[in-house]
């Protein structure tokens, strides 16, 4: 790993106008400032069924799952937006993750991971954060410490989709930072 970490970035999200899409762009801009190389990726480039064991012993790995295993492979970090249904996350970013388990290697052990969320609603998606924290933990991911959610998100943004929320710019610096500077640690005492 070089000294600036490579951070692979995606939102449980496909929505075009998702506020966690929008929050997601503020903390990509966070972890370069703090020294991290991004790279933002969209999972609707990545369609895949959803996960059937029976498809996946009859057909393996669909080829969008090997694209995504080897990506997260490659980088040093994730930076992860969950966006809330139901006080849940959603299918799309569980599917995701169960998808990326099934390969020859499962990528997510050791993977330095910030998990973020937006949410027009009082609660900022906090349930869906912890819910997430809770399986990339139990997938031996190393979390960032931090909740770094973003409640009325509908009104923090500018028409362009610049984040004007001051505090919650302050809280993405601080993530970022800790995601960046974790993922260089961490990198060293592997190489």
């Amino acid at each position: 790993m070089a000294d600036s970490p490579q951070i692979l970035a995606f939102s449980g999200s496909a929505r075009r106008e998702s506020l966690n899409r929008k929050f997601l762009a503020a903390a990509v801009t966070a972890a370069r400032e703090a020294g991290g190389e991004v790279t933002l990726l969209e999972l609707r480039d990545y369609v895949l069924p959803l996960y059937d064991g029976d498809l996946e012993e009859r057909d393996g790995l669909p080829a969008n799952a090997t694209k995504l295993i080897d990506l997260i492979a490659r980088h040093d970090a994730l930076l992860i937006a969950s966006p809330e249904y139901n006080s849940m996350i959603t299918p799309l970013l569980k599917n995701t993750i169960d998808w990326c388990t099934r390969g020859e290697v499962d990528p997510f052990p050791g993977k330095v991971t910030a998990i973020i969320s937006a949410s027009p609603g009082a609660l900022g998606g906090v349930r869906s954060l912890k819910l997430a924290q809770q399986l990339l933990l139990h997938l031996g991911c190393h979390i960032v410490p931090g909740q770094t959610f973003l409640p009325h998100a509908d009104k923090a943004f500018d028409p362009g989709g610049a984040l004007t929320d001051a505090r919650a710019q302050k809280s993405l610096r601080t993530l970022a930072s800790a995601l960046v500077e974790a993922a260089r640690k961490l990198g060293k005492r592997l190489t």
